[in-house]
């Protein structure tokens, strides 16, 4: 027998929350972000309940050609472009999109003769201050790219650092504007958060059929604001991945017994814990600590102690049902795995590509 722990992939939510980014952004083109393997969905997973999405986005080259041995024929973006010539040539042969957003990633470019066009995406530095050109030399980069014959389309593009507050992304927006106002190019600007606020992004009233957004974290069902006031569940967001597994043990305690490494817990009454197989080497957090919510045999509960390599230590004293075998929900389908993180001081998206390769996958 495997072990028990499991992390389940529902398509069809996958296909829901495509659906819905393409509701939000008024008929502009959408990548659906699949970089990190899919957010640990799974990149085949993602070609195939993607089907819909205009074009699939990611960083790595090898699981671009990935895709197209897969069958998938659409566009396909690398975010960050190529890294040696070797990407250069590899990106033409699988016709891929490229990011550019250097002078020295450009210059490879211009240097490396290509059997075909590619189309490029030239990305700006409005504030985010990771990668970019400066946006105030849009227009002469724009005039550079143009009289290269091997440049196909060109769309222009910058990443939010803050569209998940409000108004967090208006400089960024104005700075993008006034340097790119009149220039004959389609736009990619928005990522999930600013999906969900696309007319405070300036979106629905200037998107074209051509401007395109890149929708990530929202695709698996997990919400892109820090906020849980704006909740995967009261964004209409449906969980892709729920994180299972079952009891493995039970220790029944006496008031003073502490659990775990560091004795960072101790029962102050008579107590029933359960031992979960799933640990940090799982991809759970180790910051999460007690009263991190959990739900053992369909009733929620917390951890209690410090999470531990293969073992997760789990307070089942008022849940007399809870024994050897019971179901355990890590996260997924009756707990966001927002609110887990939330309690783990970190945030959604870490902990689904964290999930460990251990972690056996089942597609529903």
């Amino acid at each position: 027998m495997p072990r028990p722990i499991l992390a389940t992939i529902d398509s069809a939510a996958l296909t829901h929350n495509l659906a819905l980014a393409a509701q939000l952004i008024y008929g502009a083109r959408v990548w659906a972000v699949i970089k990190a393997d899919a957010y640990g969905h799974g990149i085949a997973v993602a070609a195939t309940a993607f089907a819909a999405a205009d074009g699939l986005a990611l960083i790595e080259i090898e699981n671009a050609i990935r895709l197209r041995e897969l069958g998938w024929k659409k566009p396909i973006l690398l975010l960050e472009g190529c890294f040696s010539d070797v990407d250069w040539h590899a990106a033409a042969e699988h016709r891929l999109t490229c990011v550019i957003h250097s002078d020295e990633q450009l210059s490879e470019f211009e240097a490396t003769p290509l059997s075909r066009k590619l189309d490029i995406y030239l990305k700006f530095n409005t504030g985010m201050n990771r990668l970019g050109f400066r946006v105030d030399r849009a227009r002469d980069l724009v005039a550079r790219l143009a009289l290269n014959v091997g440049v196909g389309e060109i769309t222009l593009m910058t990443h939010f650092a803050r569209a998940d507050e409000a108004g967090g992304h208006l400089e960024q927006l104005r700075l993008f504007n006034e340097a790119t106002t009149g220039l004959p190019y389609a736009r990619s600007l928005a990522n999930s958060a600013a999906c969900f606020d696309f007319d405070r992004v300036g979106g629905a009233a200037t998107a074209t059929s051509n401007d395109s957004a890149r929708p990530g974290i929202m695709l698996y069902g997990a919400t892109p604001f820090t906020h849980l006031s704006r909740s995967a569940a009261a964004l209409k967001l449906k969980p892709a991945m729920t994180l299972t597994t079952e009891v493995i043990g039970v220790q029944t305690l006496t008031v003073g017994d502490a659990v775990g490494y560091g004795a960072t817990y101790t029962a102050t009454r008579a107590e029933r814990v359960a031992v979960i197989a799933c640990g940090y080497a799982d991809g759970y957090p180790r910051s999460a600590g007690t009263g991190t919510p959990i739900i053992v045999a369909g009733t929620r509960t917390r951890v209690v102690g410090r999470v531990s390599m293969d073992k997760i230590t789990v307070d089942v004293t008022d849940i007399p049902l809870a024994r050897v075998g019971s179901a355990v929900e890590l996260w997924g389908a009756q707990l966001p795995v927002d609110e887990v993180a939330n309690a783990a001081g970190t945030i959604g998206y870490e902990l689904l590509t964290a999930v460990a390769p251990r972690v056996h996958r089942s597609v529903i």
